[in-house]
């Protein structure tokens, strides 16, 4: 068999190379949380801004990608957030395809202005 790190010498490594280890895996409960967020368009968007704006954008992502699957027919607000975030990731193609699945339906002023922002700010 061949030689397995430790998870100190794994540690020590990623500190030599300039990179953190990886955070520990969420909890059960979390999880679970994380879920409940999904299934509600409100509560996702909630989570998902606060994961935003505490620099969480990939997490983010997620959050509105579980709203999105769970209420594919009424979750407008989370599809214009979440291109906003894919602009914000440099996923702009992403964001336009988002974009045109809300072609005829009634958009939010505010929401589309954020998008819009985030879309064509630096590097966009």
């Amino acid at each position: 068999m061949g030689w397995i790190p430790q998870a100190g010498s794994m540690a020590l490594a990623a500190l030599a190379l300039g990179t953190a280890p990886a955070a520990p895996a969420e909890t059960p409960a979390q999880l679970d949380a994380l879920s409940r967020a999904g299934e509600s368009e409100t509560a996702g968007l909630a989570l998902a801004r606060r994961q935003a704006d505490a620099g969480d954008l990939l997490d983010a992502l997620a959050t509105l990608e579980r709203v999105i699957l769970n209420q594919p027919e009424h979750s407008y607000a989370a599809r214009l957030y979440h291109a906003a975030l894919l602009c914000r990731v440099d996923d702009r193609r992403g964001a336009l395809i988002e974009l045109d699945g809300l072609r005829g339906h009634d958009i939010d002023p505010g929401l589309r202005d954020e998008v819009q922002d985030a879309c064509s700010g630096p590097g966009n």
